[in-house]
């Protein structure tokens, strides 16, 4: 691997074996990454950069900036592409396989042993669960908007996009927001253009990224067409258009999936919000979540079938657009139109998650001014004491236990 400021990546994969050591590496970050995307950046950096030596600094930027400008599992993404440059297509494989695992093995024995919380320390539990989700979305919107809405310009799309998913509710006002917010973007954001250092570039073939971003646009058409011929297909699609849409971080992905799952009835309000608690307390990636869904659901396929199909349609979007950005990234990301349409398109996320930050986190878990005191409580040590967001849970979902009984 060649390391200077022109050149901050390699083209040639790792050496035979390298899986190995990418599964076992991943695996210690799967077991130990805490504190959502951000922190698992900061985990990644630590582990392959500093200490394993995988990639300079300026090599590791450069997938960050890559990763933080395509829609999925930002954190994910990173690794995958870690495991890309370290193990080629067996390495990136394992990487998501042993950084994803652990959360989601987590969550889904939570959500198969959903029965055994009957009774008030058990309804404690799972409105404990549901006042974190409070606490952590709120301080994702919080910071969220202090980096992607920091302006006049950039604080008006996230209103417009509040106003459009108040309007038009579900997953066609969200799909609206993003492409208004990136429109605007292209009108609004076009004074600032960041400065692009250094190149990227990875053993993958234009033609093969070609064709990734072929199939990832094929399945977000012929999924929902196909959505009626069975429940499997239609619980895929549901989850593949989730993960299509999720700028800004994980915690996007709330809204996105409360949109698929609510309203038909799959999963309820509460199951939805205790899950989504439940997340903050576990490692790994946010997206994992998703496992919780598949399991709990209502119709089938459910339990261990539905979570192995939530997880894999809620990740795939986010890696086959990586691999068909990888060839053309470099040449992309010094345009200036292409940066204004993504400052308008997070921004509009920023208005997409406020919205749900109303609707229904707090309307299905502040129910009393002692909720709200917990969650201000949770609130105030996420943002001002720094707090790590598995230990507010743990303190949260103690409290509502103790008020229950």
């Amino acid at each position: 691997m060649r390391s200077s400021p022109e050149t901050v990546a390699t083209d040639r994969p790792g050496p035979q074996g390298a899986a190995g050591e990418v599964f076992h590496a991943f695996l210690k970050l799967g077991l130990t990454s805490f504190g959502g995307p951000i922190a698992h950046l900061g985990y990644f950096r630590d582990e392959l950069v500093v200490r394993r030596k995988w990639i300079d600094e300026a090599g590791y930027a450069g997938i960050v900036a890559l990763c933080q400008f395509l829609p999925g599992p930002a954190s994910s993404q990173v690794g995958f592409a870690m495991g890309l440059l370290r193990g080629g297509p067996l390495g990136a494989a394992a990487a998501w396989v042993a950084f994803t695992l652990p959360s989601a093995l987590l969550l889904v024995l939570f959500a198969l042993g959903a029965a055994a919380f009957d009774g008030p320390v058990g309804a404690g539990l799972i409105h404990g669960l549901k006042v974190v989700a409070v606490a952590v979305v709120a301080q994702a919107v919080w910071g969220m908007a202090k980096s992607l809405a920091p302006d006049r310009a950039r604080a008006s799309i996230a209103l417009a996009a509040v106003l459009i998913v108040v309007i038009a509710a579900g997953s066609v006002g969200q799909i609206a927001a993003i492409v208004g917010g990136g429109v605007a973007g292209l009108i609004l954001c076009r004074g600032a253009a960041a400065p692009v250092s250094g190149h990227l570039t990875f053993a993958v073939p234009k033609r093969v990224g070609l064709v990734s971003l072929a199939l990832f646009f094929l399945l977000l058409v012929l999924l929902p067409l196909a959505a009626g011929t069975a429940q499997g297909v239609a619980l895929f699609d549901a989850f593949y258009r989730a993960g299509s849409l999720v700028f800004g971080g994980g915690h996007v992905v709330l809204p996105l999936l409360q949109a698929e799952v609510v309203p038909p009835g799959w999963v309820s309000d509460d199951a939805f919000l205790a899950g989504y608690g439940a997340a903050q307390a576990v490692p790994g990636p946010l997206f994992t979540f998703s496992a919780y869904l598949g399991a709990v659901m209502g119709p089938e396929p459910n339990g261990l079938a539905g979570a192995a199909i939530a997880l894999v349609a809620i990740f795939l979007p986010g890696f086959l657009l990586l691999i068909g950005a990888l060839p053309f990234w470099d040449a992309f990301r010094s345009r200036p139109i292409a940066q204004a349409a993504m400052r308008g398109a997070n921004a509009a996320v920023v208005g997409i998650l406020g919205a749900a930050l109303y609707d229904p986190v707090w309307t299905s878990a502040i129910l009393d001014p002692y909720d709200f005191a917990l969650a201000l409580s949770g609130f105030i040590l996420l943002v001002a004491w720094k707090v790590p967001p598995w230990l507010v849970a743990l303190l949260l979902v103690t409290a509502g236990v103790g008020l229950s009984i």
